[in-house]
C-alpha cells in the first residue's frame, strides 16, 4: 500500500485579484517563491520517510478551462502524471475527493489518500512530514483523518475544530468543527487549549470515504460514480461524464462527512485530527501573503519593481512596471498589464466585491489576463483599437496551433525569433526571423514550430469581428472542438 497524494486545485481565488483570475487562479501563481503553489504542493511530500512509501504519480482534480497550463505544471515540476482528473464545473472539494478515491481505487487496492488543497503554503515540511507519519495509523485503521493547526492568534477568518485528549501517538478524537467565530469567541476557543484551525487538508483510505460519502450524501456518492464510470483517457487527463457530474450536489468535505461523523461512532468510522505548527497558511487574501512575505526593516514586502519612500507595513506586486511608493502606510498595491489594484492592508477581504461588479459589469479582468495560457505556449494581446489587434505570440518547441480559420479577420504573422512553418490554403512554407506573411479573410491555415527554440512572433489582426470565438476548427492536436 502507498500514500497516494492527491491535490485539489479548484477554487477562483478572487480575493487575490488581479494576479489571480477565473481562467489563471491562484494555485498557478508563484506567489511565495520560484515555485507556482500547485508545483510546491506536489513537491511537499518530497524527501518523506514516512511508514508508507510516497507515489510518484499524484492525482490531480481541477477544472477543464486549465487542464493544459497545470499539466505543464505538473511536468515543470518534475510529476509528468496522466491522472489529471477533469471537473466539468466546480462543486466543492467533497465531489472531488470523490473522484480522486474512485481514480485510486480503479488503480490499487485501497490506497491512503493525502488530500492537499493546491493552493494553500507549508513551510516547515519537516514537522509536516512528521505529522503526516503521526496519522498514518489511525488512517490505516479506517479512521478520517485531518490535521489541525496550532492557533497563534484568535483568528475570525478560519473554522476551527474542537478536540479531545490526545492518544499516545498525539492524535486526538474531533469533537465538533465550528463556523468562523466572532474575536471574543476567537479569543476564548485559544484561550480553552481544546481548539485547532482548520487546516483543510485529510487523510483517508478511499474505501472509506467512498463509504462515508455514500452513507452521508447517495445522490453525491451515485452521481460522481456515474460519472466517473463513462470517464475515458484524454492524453494527461481523465475526463468525466458532464451530464453525471453536474447532477452532482455541491459541498465541502467539512460539510459533507466530517461534521457528520464528529462525535457521531456509529458508522464505525472514527473522526481524528493530528495537531501540527508547520507554518501554514491558506494565503486567502493579500494581507495574508504580507504576512507570509519577507520585509525590510519598515515592514515593506516587495516583489518585482518597485521603489519605496518612507513607506511602511505595504506589500507591493508588480508584474510589468516600475511601483513606486511614496510616504503611505498599511497598502496592497497589486500592479498587472491590464489593472492595478490599491487597497487599505485591513480591507483585502473585500476585494472580492470589485470581482462581482466586474462580473456584473461584463469586463475581461473578472476571468482572464492580458497574457493568455494556450498548451501550445500563450499569446499576450499588447494592442487594440477599432477593427484592429496585436498580438505577441509564443508558440512552444514542437507545438502547433490547429488548422483553423475566421469568417470576419485577416491576419499578418511578423517572425521575431525561430522557425514557424506556416500552412496558408494549399501552401506550406518555412518562415524565419524578420519575413512575414499575410493569411487573408476565409483562408484555412495552420502555425507550427518544428525548431528546439520558442517561436516569438507579432500578429496583427484586422477586420469586422476580434472576438476569439470567430474560429473554425478543423484539425486540433489538444482535442479542442
Amino acid at each position: 500500500m502507498k500514500l497516494q497524494p492527491v491535490i485539489l486545485s479548484g477554487g477562483s481565488g478572487t480575493r487575490l485579484w488581479p494576479l489571480s483570475r477565473e481562467q489563471y487562479p491562484k494555485q498557478l501563481l508563484p506567489l511565495t517563491g520560484e515555485r507556482t503553489m500547485l508545483q510546491a504542493t506536489a513537491r511537499r511530500l518530497d524527501a518523506f520517510a514516512g511508514p508508507l512509501p510516497v507515489s510518484d504519480q499524484p492525482i490531480v482534480v481541477c477544472n477543464e478551462e486549465y487542464r493544459f497550463i497545470t499539466a505543464e505544471q505538473m511536468r515543470s515540476a518534475g510529476f509528468p502524471t496522466r491522472r489529471i482528473v477533469l471537473e466539468p464545473a466546480g462543486r466543492n472539494t467533497a465531489p472531488a475527493l470523490t473522484l480522486a478515491a474512485l481514480q485510486a481505487s480503479s488503480e490499487a487496492a485501497d490506497a491512503v489518500l493525502l488530500v492537499m488543497p493546491a493552493d494553500h503554503v507549508i513551510r516547515d515540511l519537516e514537522s509536516f512530514h512528521a505529522a503526516i507519519a503521526a496519522g498514518i495509523d489511525a488512517a490505516l485503521e479506517g479512521a478520517m483523518v485531518t490535521f489541525g493547526i496550532v492557533p497563534e492568534r484568535a483568528e475570525t477568518g478560519y473554522g476551527y475544530i474542537r478536540t479531545a485528549a490526545a492518544s499516545a501517538e498525539g492524535v486526538k478524537s474531533v469533537l465538533a468543527f465550528v463556523e468562523k467565530p466572532d474575536l471574543a469567541t476567537a479569543e476564548a476557543y485559544v484561550a480553552s487549549g481544546d481548539y485547532l484551525w482548520n487546516s483543510g487538508l485529510f487523510m483517508v483510505r478511499a474505501s472509506v470515504w467512498l463509504k462515508a460519502i455514500a452513507h452521508f450524501n447517495p445522490q453525491m456518492s451515485e452521481q460522481c460514480t456515474d460519472a466517473f464510470s463513462t470517464a475515458v483517457q484524454d492524453a494527461d487527463f481523465v475526463r468525466v461524464g458532464r451530464e453525471a457530474f453536474l447532477a452532482s450536489p455541491s459541498d465541502s468535505i467539512d460539510y459533507a462527512v466530517m461534521e457528520r461523523l464528529a462525535g457521531n461512532p456509529g458508522l464505525g468510522i472514527p473522526a481524528c485530527v493530528v495537531p501540527m505548527s508547520v507554518g501554514w497558511s491558506d494565503v486567502g487574501a493579500w494581507d495574508a501573503l504580507w504576512a507570509l512575505a519577507d520585509k525590510d526593516a519598515n515592514g515593506n514586502a516587495a516583489r518585482g519593481d518597485v521603489m519605496f519612500e518612507d513607506v511602511r507595513n505595504t506589500l507591493v506586486h508588480a508584474s510589468d512596471r516600475l511601483v513606486a511608493c511614496l510616504g503611505v502606510d498599511d497598502l496592497i498595491v497589486v500592479e498587472t498589464p491590464d489593472a492595478v489594484m490599491v487597497a487599505r492592508r485591513d480591507r483585502t477581504q473585500d476585494v472580492k466585491k470589485i470581482v462581482t461588479r466586474l462580473k456584473t459589469e461584463g469586463r475581461s479582468q473578472a476571468a482572464a489576463h492580458r497574457k493568455i495560457h494556450r498548451p501550445w505556449g500563450f499569446y499576450d494581446s499588447i494592442d487594440a483599437g477599432e477593427r484592429f489587434q496585436v498580438k505577441r505570440i509564443v508558440v512552444n518547441p514542437g507545438a502547433s496551433l490547429s488548422l483553423q480559420m475566421h469568417h470576419h479577420r485577416a491576419e499578418h504573422w511578423i517572425v521575431v525569433s525561430g522557425t514557424a512553418l506556416v500552412t496558408k490554403g494549399e501552401e506550406k512554407f518555412l518562415l524565419s526571423e524578420n519575413q512575414s506573411t499575410y493569411i487573408p479573410l476565409g483562408t484555412t491555415h495552420r502555425l507550427e514550430n518544428p525548431g528546439k527554440v520558442a517561436l516569438e512572433m507579432i500578429e496583427v489582426q484586422s477586420g469586422s469581428y476580434l472576438g476569439e470565438d470567430d474560429i473554425v476548427r478543423f484539425e486540433d492536436t489538444y482535442g479542442r472542438g
